[in-house]
């Protein structure tokens, strides 16, 4: 799936300056800047550039982002022309996104686009094959293969996908403050922190959902896990995103045959409740998803030469 945007110049690989590395999901958006040397100077962070919430917001937050990094490393922004990007993103699935994204891109010397989850693979193992399941304010899997083979799993967005997320949990939680509020279910330490978090009657509550989106809903989350030592639904909830998380890394990999890394504010939160067998198999990350950009846009400079 990986999209490049041709070079508007012969040598496409002439006269790069900067290697940027972009992470952008639901949540917010990590850079990180290298010379083409392969040292480091600076990294940035920014607002949310998953696709699925506005192509424009993506281009400004990855914008500010990139600046931030600039920022950082003593240097002002660079003109596009030299600079080199791989961007990993959320939402590049959805081709009408994906192609209006690249249409309105800067100027950029050479620019590659794919998934935040495979930008994730590479980063996580150092650009060999492996398996990763990512769970924050939204949920995916992906798997990269000794034979270049790759697989997705979940990913489908909020609210009908994205099990065992953040925005899953919130959305859940909320189903059962719902139902304490009506009398249909009882009045647990979950239910209450999630009625007063979100106004303290019906009314205001309903109003809360109305309005609400897939932060919102993610920004719930930690009221689940606060509340799991005391509220037998808030554990039930967490074990059940467990077991979601569980499902993805099975289907990725049925013959567990990869390393796999668990990912994500809310995958790390729950690796403890994952079945052994999954538990075994979990190393340690040996990079994030901006070192795994980072590799995407340095292979495709090394296939242009």
């Amino acid at each position: 799936m990986t999209e490049m945007r041709p070079s508007q110049t012969a040598n496409a690989t002439q006269g790069i300056c900067y290697l940027i590395g972009v992470d952008g999901g639901g949540s917010g958006t990590r850079v990180q800047i290298c010379l083409p040397n392969g040292r480091t100077i600076g990294r940035g962070v920014a607002g949310p550039s998953g696709l699925g919430q506005g192509i424009a917001q993506a281009w400004r937050h990855i914008g500010a982002a990139i600046a931030d990094a600039f920022a950082e490393a003593g240097n002002p922004d660079a003109p596009p022309e030299l600079c080199a990007v791989g961007l990993g993103l959320a939402g590049v699935n959805v081709a009408a996104w994906r192609d209006e994204f690249l249409r309105v891109a800067p100027a950029f010397r050479q620019l590659v686009l794919d998934s935040d989850a495979h930008t994730s693979v590479l980063g996580v193992h150092g650009g060999g094959p492996g398996a990763i399941v990512s769970a924050g304010t939204g949920s995916v899997g992906e798997a990269l293969f000794s034979d270049g083979r790759r697989v997705s799993v979940g990913g489908w967005g909020f609210p009908v996908g994205d099990e065992g997320s953040g925005a899953w949990l919130g959305l859940a939680a909320m189903r059962i403050a719902q139902a304490a509020a009506d009398g249909r279910g009882p009045h647990g330490e979950l239910a209450q922190q999630i009625m007063v978090t979100t106004g303290g009657n019906a009314e205001a509550m309903q109003h809360w959902c109305v309005n609400a989106g897939q932060n919102a809903y993610a920004q719930l989350a930690p009221l689940v896990f606060e509340c799991a030592e005391y509220d037998p639904a808030a554990e039930r909830l967490l074990y059940g995103a467990a077991q979601e998380l569980h499902s993805i890394a099975i289907a990725l990999d049925p013959h567990a045959t990869l390393p796999l890394a668990l990912l994500g504010s809310i995958g790390r939160r729950l690796e403890s409740r994952l079945p052994a067998a999954t538990l075994k198999r979990c190393i340690t990350p040996a990079g994030n998803a901006s070192d795994g950009a980072l590799h995407l846009i340095c292979k495709a400079i090394s296939d242009s030469e």
